[in-house]
C-alpha cells in the first residue's frame, strides 16, 4: 500500500509541484485549501486525472481549511492519519508582510506553529516537513550561507519564518518528532505567482514584445538572490523525509545573480533591451532591504543525493517562453 500524504498550499507554486511529485510516487495526497469567493486551482487542476493504476487508492483530495484554524487541522489529520505533513502554507511575499504584518505572523508563524501541534497529537505522529526560507539570513552573517549561519531576518515574513523553524527544531527535540525544515533560498518557475518579482520580469518581457504592455515598473535592482527551479526543489523536500533520521537543510543552486541580472537574460531572449521598457520606483523598495542570498547546498548533496538539475539562464528562458505562449493567447483573444 502506498504512502499517504498531507499538504498545506497544495494551491500555490510549490505545493502544485510537491503534489505532482507525490501522485507520480504513489502516494494518496490530500491537500488543505482555504474556502474563499475567488477560487484559484489552477495550478492542480490538471493533477485530477493523475491516478496509479498499481494503487487505485492514490490520488489528490482536497479538504477546506486554514492553519489558522488549530482544531480543524487536528480533526483533519485525526481522520487522514497521513504517512508525512508538509507545511508549505504562507504569506509568502516579504514586501507585502511589512504591509501586513500581523496577518503574515498568524498565518507564518502561529499557523506552522498550528500544523506542529496537530502533528504531535496524531497516534502516530507523522513525518513533518516546515517550509524555511532564506529570508531567515536578512542581514547576512556570512557568504554563502548554510545551515550554520547565524539569523538576521529583516522583515515580518522572515521573522515569522525564523518561529517557525526554532518551533521545529523544538517539537523534534522535546517530542521526537521526525520534524524537518528546508531552508530553501528562492526558487521559480511558470506557476510563480504574477506579484514576484521574477513572474513580473517574464510575463512584463512576454507583454512588451507582442505590444500589450509598454512598461515595467520596479524596486531594487542590485538585489542578488540565489535562484533555482521549484519542481528541483520540491524534491528536496520529499527526500528529507525519507531519511533515517530528521535534519534540517539548505537548498540552493550556489550562484548568485541580480534583479537586473534577470531583466538582462529575460529580455534578450525576446531581442529587447530592458533598458528601454523598464524604470524604478522606491515605492516597490523593501523599508529594510536583504542585498545578497546565497546558498551553500553541500549537506543536502551529502546527505540527501540532492543537487539542483536547472541552472539559471533555463530557468528565466523557461518562464519567459511560457509567458510568451500565455501572452499570444491573450493577443489573440483582444
Amino acid at each position: 500500500m502506498g504512502k499517504r500524504a498531507f499538504v498545506t498550499g497544495v494551491t500555490g507554486q510549490d505545493g502544485s509541484y510537491l503534489a505532482e511529485l507525490l501522485l507520480r510516487k504513489g502516494y494518496e495526497v490530500h491537500g488543505l485549501v482555504r474556502r474563499t469567493s475567488a477560487m484559484s486551482r489552477s495550478r492542480i487542476d490538471h493533477l485530477r486525472e493523475l491516478q496509479n493504476p498499481e494503487n487505485p487508492a492514490a490520488g489528490l483530495s482536497l479538504h477546506y481549511g486554514d492553519i489558522t484554524d488549530a482544531l480543524r487541522l487536528r480533526d483533519l489529520l485525526e481522520e487522514i492519519e497521513p504517512d508525512e505533513v508538509y507545511n508549505l502554507a504562507a504569506q509568502s511575499h516579504v514586501r507585502v508582510s511589512f504591509d501586513q504584518p500581523v496577518f503574515t505572523v498568524e498565518v507564518d508563524a502561529v499557523g506552522a506553529m498550528n500544523v506542529l501541534e496537530a502533528v504531535r497529537r496524531m497516534r502516530r505522529p507523522a513525518r513533518f516537513y516546515q517550509a524555511s526560507s532564506s529570508e531567515m539570513f536578512g542581514k547576512v552573517a556570512e557568504v554563502p550561507q548554510t545551515e550554520r549561519t547565524p539569523f538576521h531576518p529583516r522583515s515580518p515574513y522572515g521573522c515569522a519564518k525564523v518561529f517557525a523553524h526554532h518551533q521545529t527544531v523544538n517539537y523534534r527535540e522535546a517530542y521526537g518528532l521526525f520534524a524537518c525544515s528546508g531552508i530553501l533560498f528562492n526558487h521559480e518557475s511558470p506557476r510563480r505567482g504574477e506579484s514576484f518579482v521574477t513572474r513580473k520580469i517574464s510575463r512584463a518581457a512576454a507583454r512588451i514584445k507582442l505590444g500589450l504592455q509598454d512598461k515595467l515598473v520596479l524596486g531594487n535592482l542590485d538585489a542578488k538572490r540565489d535562484w533555482g527551479y521549484a519542481p528541483d526543489y520540491v524534491d528536496a523536500m520529499w527526500r528529507m523525509l525519507q531519511q533515517d533520521a530528521p535534519d534540517d537543510y539548505v537548498i540552493a543552486t550556489g550562484e548568485i545573480h541580480s534583479v537586473g541580472d534577470f531583466l538582462e537574460q529575460s529580455f534578450t531572449r525576446l531581442g529587447l533591451d530592458w533598458h528601454d521598457h523598464v524604470t524604478t520606483d522606491p515605492r516597490f523598495e523593501r523599508p529594510s532591504e536583504v542585498d545578497t542570498l546565497l546558498g551553500d547546498a553541500s549537506k543536502a548533496k551529502r546527505a540527501l543525493g540532492w543537487e539542483p538539475a536547472t541552472r539559471f539562464a533555463d530557468l528565466v528562458g523557461m518562464m519567459v517562453d511560457c509567458d510568451l505562449e500565455i501572452a499570444r493567447k491573450e493577443s489573440a483573444g483582444s
